[in-house]
């Protein structure tokens, strides 16, 4: 469970050095100093329940629950001054120092969210995720951001920041800082999380890990970043305020509004409207639900659910797969496995070392005895016993997906267990999951998902949460993050309901150099931007021309040719033969085979007969006569590989 910090920690505004932590940085950076914001009573502790702060003499309401009633009733009864609300006293438009925004991911996409920060000689970066392949990207593994202009800009980075430790927040950056070498800034979890990554790479030890907590301050160069608490389906999960010479930007991360969240720690909203109160440039928020009506459900949801589940399981043995970060999730579930006096067995990678992490770091309570090995559930009454498990999102090698299919070492699923899936699938993952649904229903197991119960809640802000934030902060430019382009349509037209200029929403695309100089908003040019494939040990090795292929080979199969020639004339000395995969079954296919040999000895006759002894050419009158006709007698196309040999 997580430790609440002592005041003293409160007010620290010095960012904690891993034990990890290689001492020395790269020259070419600036050592980051840890700073508090000018002027700013930042270092007091925040009332849990929102802040006194108001604007115009008007108190906040004292509790979150009443901050959001009342920026409701805002809205609804004073709709014809809500411009006049998010706008600060009218003052003369001043140019400032620009500030540009330069995001390499996370725009009109799910997932590989990076965004870098510029301030003349000074950048930082913020975040760092992959993505999960296209179906058509056979063969890849994951995807991550083009780090082209970093590379070409490794003298001005200062640091990288994290929001919190989803793998589409810092899955990519053990490829990072592979190319450069710079601090990292993070909350104790997320950085433990980074910790495995880098061990993974062979990088632990040599790269800067410095623990941050809500409410400190960072100095990068000429801008300042201070740390906000918000609640999300992970621990430790964080906003940041930018301090910048043009003003300030509040970039939300993943975030949601839960007034009893499991970690027992709200969401920051004080701060936030006192940032709103003093004035924001501009806003980059979570739109990954913009498209919901209402507000998100808390996360304490699940845990009565659970408690309902376990008690409709009765004798049967329990599994549940869910996501191996959801750390929250966990917990619930330990504490009804307590309740109802089963024990605890893991099962997937990643779901073990996140709960080894969890624990050694106190976000995970789960008494002595309770725990056991996977291998020991054999030694315990099914009725005793609990599976936490990946493959929620029927990925073929998680741990459920091999239970589904029979091929788990320790679990052959039965008709005595309980399943349930505490996890909505991700959009294309829908086949999949269905699949692994439907393989443990023949076993005769009971499965319950989110459509039959409520066994998940989203971790990211719905409309009205939405709109809470834009009321909160008052920025006077606002740019969507984090969603489809549909999701950041959604969002630029929630934050016009509540008074935001048309002219000041830009909705960004990947790339694209966006400059706020505190009086506009605008593109000022592109960089290198895009997906960079990763397959095995390989990084970006793997382009069109190679998906292409595998594509083809995927869809028609391959006939290789062989034939032996002599190098003066030409003539065939040997084969040719044909070798065929994926195409047919060549023993059920023998005419075909017979036909096609013809074909290409015909077309070998055809080059010695007008003295064509080139390689290339040859192959290309191979390739186009068989081609012709494989497609005229099966109307397929798989890809003709000529090999020729000469004596």
């Amino acid at each position: 469970m997580n430790k609440k910090r002592t005041p003293a920690q409160e007010k620290s505004t010095k960012p904690q050095q891993s034990k990890t932590a290689a001492p020395k940085q790269e020259k070419s950076a600036k050592k980051p100093q840890s700073t508090q914001v000018k002027k700013e009573k930042t270092a007091e502790k925040p009332k849990r329940n929102g802040s006194n702060s108001g604007r115009s003499g008007t108190k906040m309401p004292k509790t979150a629950a009443k901050a959001a009633a009342a920026a409701k009733t805002t809205m609804t009864e004073n709709s014809s001054n809500v411009s006049d609300m998010r706008q600060p006293p009218a003052r003369r438009a001043v140019k400032k120092t620009p500030i540009r925004i330069i995001p390499l991911g996370g725009l009109s996409e799910i997932g590989k969210n990076m965004t870098l920060y510029e301030c003349g000689q000074d950048m930082f970066i913020v975040d760092c995720g992959l993505s999960f392949p296209d179906p058509d990207m056979l063969g890849v593994d994951l995807v991550i951001p083009d780090f082209t202009f970093v590379e070409q800009n490794v003298s001005k980075i200062r640091g990288i920041v994290l929001t919190h430790g989803h793998e589409d927040h810092i899955g990519g950056l053990a490829y990072l800082l592979k190319k450069i070498n710079c601090p990292v800034y993070g909350t104790k979890l997320t950085l433990g999380l980074v910790e495995g990554k880098l061990k993974e790479h062979n990088l632990l030890g040599k790269v800067s890990l410095n623990v941050v907590a809500p409410r400190q301050t960072i100095k990068l160069g000429c801008m300042a970043v201070e740390f906000i608490r918000v609640n999300h389906s992970i621990p430790d999960a964080v906003a940041l305020a930018i301090h910048t010479p043009a003003g300030v930007i509040i970039q939300t991360g993943d975030f949601k509004i839960d007034y009893t969240p499991i970690e027992s720690e709200v969401i920051d909203l004080g701060r936030f409207a006192e940032l709103g109160n003093r004035g924001v440039l501009c806003l980059l928020s979570d739109s990954t639900n913009a498209e919901r009506p209402g507000s998100s459900m808390s996360e304490s949801k699940v845990g009565n659910s659970f408690d309902a589940l376990f008690k409709t399981a009765g004798n049967r043995r329990i599994i549940i797969a869910t996501f191996a970060s959801n750390i929250h999730r966990v917990q619930q579930i330990v504490d009804n496995a307590v309740r109802y006096n089963r024990k605890i067995a893991v099962s997937g990678r990643s779901m073990v070392n996140v709960v080894t992490k969890a624990l050694e770091l106190g976000y995970l309570n789960i008494p002595d005895g309770v725990l056991i090995d996977i291998d020991a559930i054999g030694r315990y009454p099914s009725d005793q016993i609990i599976v936490i498990t990946t493959g929620s999102q029927g990925e073929p090698m998680a741990a459920l997906s091999r239970m589904a299919s029979g091929d788990h070492r320790m679990v052959s699923v039965t008709a005595e267990d309980f399943i349930i899936i505490s996890a909505n699938p991700i959009p294309g993952n829908e086949k999949h999951v269905n699949r692994v649904v439907n393989e443990l229903m023949k076993f005769g197991a009971e499965v319950i998902y989110e459509t039959m119960y409520e066994v998940h809640v989203s971790g990211h802000a719905c409309q009205d949460e939405l709109r809470l934030m834009l009321t909160l902060t008052k920025p006077k430019f606002f740019m969507p993050v984090h969603g489809e382009f549909k999701h950041l349509k959604k969002h630029a037209g929630i934050a016009k309901t509540v008074g935001i200029p048309e002219s000041n929403i830009y909705i960004g695309e990947i790339g694209q150099v966006i400059e706020l100089d505190g009086v506009s908003m605008k593109k000022v040019g592109t960089v290198t931007a895009g997906k960079v494939l990763v397959d095995g040990y390989g990084v970006g090795d793997v382009g069109s021309i190679v998906l292409k292929d595998r594509k083809h080979l995927a869809e028609d199969g391959l006939i290789i040719v062989v034939a032996t020639i002599e190098r003066e004339s030409g003539a065939v000395m040997a084969g040719p033969d044909i070798v065929s995969r994926g195409f047919v079954y060549v023993r059920e296919s023998e005419e075909l085979m017979t036909e096609a040999k013809n074909v290409v000895k015909a077309a070998f006759r055809d080059c010695e007969d007008r003295g064509v002894t080139d390689w290339n050419n040859m192959k290309m009158s191979v390739k186009d006569e068989l081609s012709g006709f494989i497609y005229r007698k099966t109307k397929r196309s798989p890809m003709i590989l000529p090999i020729i040999m000469e004596i």
